[in-house]
């Protein structure tokens, strides 16, 4: 094609193309016109369910935003996250993603009713979070487990014998027990719930001896001394439990590490500028003091970043988290 017509053509699609880029453009400065439904994907009480509540409080102070949580949990989150990846892609429905939705339950449930990366956009990760190895108090008091080496030795001595409570299959609170029986060689039972909440209803209760959860759904039960903190799952020691180590220092395991991380998503097909419009006053608000302050109180780190950074990690986690279910062996109970 001649230069002349290939200028021609370019200029005719530009002026086809304007009044849809215009249109989107006003969508965008309009939205939004009413409620936007945000989905988690598990219970009330854990720690998805507290973050999304954070957003929704946030986002539902601007002018014309309200925010409306819709708690679907079930199957370690797929049911929610299916909800989602299946609803009009036109920012009225989110979704709060976890590591376990997007990075996790593709590995280890086989086959899932929504693609983590085709089925989505993604608008920005939330906070990341530890996730703490808990013990029930009188269950460490009767066995003298003050330490994570103390637990381990006990593990040792009684395989089958504990009790290891998750968020349900799938969950990083699931796969940092399963990573840490992998690297201690020891053997808890796994009981996998339909959400923090009620696995710590049966922590507290005896019922349940051992979790890994995450760290904000379990922080007013440590500091009330109805759970007893032995370490946290992160590379570094949170800043919210001060004096609590590592699980890769306390017990001498150099490679075990397994954070989570919570964010936003909406369907595929979602415009671009109203996901921008989300991110945008998400990371604001993110950003005060005040959010700041309680989120990381709560042992969350605030992060607010982009579309394109969330979907690299997304991606990223997909490789860690594959080969860390191979590794262990981990499967849906």
């Amino acid at each position: 094609m001649s230069h002349p017509r290939r200028r021609a053509v370019a200029l005719l699609l530009s002026i086809a193309l304007s009044p849809l880029a215009a249109a989107s453009a006003h969508a965008a400065d309009a939205y939004p016109t009413k409620p936007i439904r945000l989905v988690v994907p598990f219970p009330a009480g854990g720690t998805t369910d507290i973050l999304a509540r954070a957003v929704s409080a946030e986002l539902s102070k601007l002018p014309g935003w309200n925010v409306v949580v819709d708690n679907k949990p079930g199957a370690g989150g797929n049911i929610g996250s299916d909800i989602v990846a299946k609803s009009a892609p036109d920012g009225y429905t989110l979704l709060m993603g976890t590591v376990g939705t997007h990075g996790i339950n593709q590995s280890l449930y086989g086959k899932l009713p929504y693609d983590p990366i085709k089925d989505f956009a993604p608008i920005t990760e939330v906070a990341s979070v530890p996730n703490v190895l808990e013990v029930n108090p009188a269950f460490a008091q009767q066995n003298k487990i003050n330490t994570v080496n103390d637990l381990i030795a006990y593990a040792r001595a009684n395989p089958g014998k504990l009790n290891m409570a998750s968020s349900g299959n799938g969950t990083s609170i699931h796969l940092a027990g399963e990573l840490f029986k992998t690297q201690t060689k020891t053997y808890m039972v796994h009981f996998p719930y339909r959400g923090s909440g009620p696995a710590l209803t049966d922590m507290t209760g005896g019922t349940m001896q051992v979790m890994f959860d995450n760290l904000p759904s379990s922080m007013a039960l440590i500091k009330a001394g109805k759970l007893k903190a032995l370490a946290v799952t992160s590379a570094k020691p949170s800043p919210a439990l001060p004096g609590v180590p590592t699980v890769a220092a306390a017990a001498n395991l150099p490679n075990y590490e397994a954070s989570s991380w919570f964010g936003l998503l909406a369907p595929a097909g979602t415009s671009p500028e109203i996901i921008h419009r989300i991110q945008q006053e998400v990371a604001k608000s993110l950003s005060t003091p005040a959010v700041r302050e309680r989120m990381m109180a709560q042992g969350a780190d605030p992060i607010g970043n982009t579309p394109d950074q969330f979907a690299a990690l997304i991606r990223a986690e997909h490789i860690k988290w594959a080969k860390v279910v191979k590794d262990s062996g981990a499967k849906v109970d």
